[in-house]
């Protein structure tokens, strides 16, 4: 897919203009831009550093036998978001060689996707310091990091079909999927924090 992220820019490469736009605020307006270069590059090698990342953190864990135990579900992640990358730089692309959309709206539909994906993922993990709800807490406790997972996995999945309900709204649409996942991570510490102190006492 990193690969498909190159061609496709160095494709499409002749057919953009000299200052490409690079960056869209939450009501879907232009407010940023980039040389031609970087504005088809930045993203790929963006990509390709992550996808690295994604092959080696794992690998490098001091838990990756913990890791090997739910790597298919991560592989499942692995591959959603490289399927997101590739859509939000197939849009990024398509605007700069005329095509016009809501781009709040095209996106909203796979980052609630990529937000389900993560509630699908988290159930499933084992206690590792790279992937999932890294707190103090979690950290130091099996039974606190298997609680706080198994809601996380509800709660994430929740706010991915609040996100969706956006379309229907298209003034409140990035605020009915920012607002959710902020408040689902910030509950997400505050509860394993509580569920620490209750396997405490």
């Amino acid at each position: 897919m990193v690969a498909a992220a190159f061609a496709l820019g160095a494709w499409i490469y002749p057919q953009l203009p000299p200052v490409v736009a690079s960056h869209w605020d939450a009501a879907g307006n232009v407010n940023g831009f980039m040389p031609r270069f970087w504005g088809t590059f930045l993203l790929p090698i963006i990509f390709f550093v992550v996808a690295v990342l994604l092959f080696i953190a794992p690998r490098v864990d001091p838990r990756k036998d913990n890791i090997a135990k739910f790597r298919k579900y991560f592989d499942y992640f692995i591959v959603g978001f490289g399927v997101f990358f590739l859509y939000i730089y197939g849009l990024m692309l398509a605007w700069n060689v005329g095509y016009r959309f809501d781009l709040a709206l095209a996106i909203l539909p796979p980052l609630a996707g990529i937000i389900w994906l993560i509630g699908a993922l988290l159930p499933h993990t084992e206690l590792n310091f790279t992937i999932g709800i890294r707190t103090p807490w979690t950290i130091s406790s099996e039974t606190v990091w298997k609680k706080t997972h198994k809601v996380g996995g509800i709660v994430f999945r929740v706010c991915a079909v609040i996100a969706l309900i956006g379309i229907a709204f298209p003034s409140f649409a990035i605020w009915l999927f920012i607002a959710p996942v902020i408040v689902a991570a910030l509950g997400l510490v505050i509860y394993s924090y509580v569920l620490y102190r209750g396997e405490r006492k």
